[in-house]
């Protein structure tokens, strides 16, 4: 989602072509029917406001029912385009996942056989036209048989697009969403989070 989120969901990634989405925007692709983000500025751990004085709206619909909805835009972008501002920066600050419908304690259950993987890692774009990621898994990758664990899984490389992991092979989201506070200091405590479901894909392409 962080990577996604790289020019992903501003306005002016959008107008100049740049953002790693342009399929949804120009060619209609989208994700599955139950995947839907918001900038969730009413969360309430940053600020209504921008640095610059002007108010944010509770609520982006960045992307509703798996089609992509409206864009995040700045000042900046506001002026050079026209547009009406709704976020301090174009990078998501208080991103939110709907949740779906499989409870977090069945999820072995309904993995059956297959890879349970906690943590990714130095994560790049391998296409970013096509939204194709690349990266690692690291600690808590565990292999699974029949809704059991069975043993730790060493380091792996993935290389996989989003339209395959929030697309036609998503499974399904978890009822349950984990807060995640971001935890970067430099020069100021930053205030961002995001809430997010775990995620059942269907054949997750591994290279190593």
């Amino acid at each position: 989602i962080n990577l996604m989120s790289w020019g992903g969901f501003g306005l002016k990634s959008h107008r100049t072509k740049t953002t790693p989405l342009i399929q949804m925007v120009e060619q209609g692709r989208t994700l599955d029917a139950s995947v839907s983000l918001t900038e969730n500025h009413g969360r309430g751990l940053a600020p209504m406001f921008t640095s610059s004085g002007f108010i944010k709206p509770a609520q982006v619909q960045l992307i509703r029912d798996g089609c992509y909805q409206d864009c995040l835009v700045s000042a900046r972008s506001a002026k050079e385009y026209g547009s009406t501002i709704n976020a301090e920066s174009e990078y998501p600050g208080a991103l939110d996942l709907a949740a779906g419908s499989l409870p977090a304690d069945s999820i072995l259950h309904e993995l059956g056989t297959g890879l349970y993987i906690n943590i990714l890692w130095y994560l790049n774009f391998s296409d970013r036209n096509a939204c194709q990621m690349t990266g690692m898994t690291r600690f808590a990758c565990f292999w699974v048989e029949q809704g059991e664990i069975q043993a730790p899984v060493n380091v792996m490389r993935f290389d996989e697009s989003i339209y395959h992991i929030l697309g036609d092979r998503l499974e399904g989201l978890t009822r349950e969403c984990e807060h995640i506070l971001d935890t970067g200091s430099y020069e100021w405590r930053s205030n961002a989070s995001a809430r997010l479901p775990g995620a059942l894909v269907n054949d997750f392409t591994f290279t190593l």
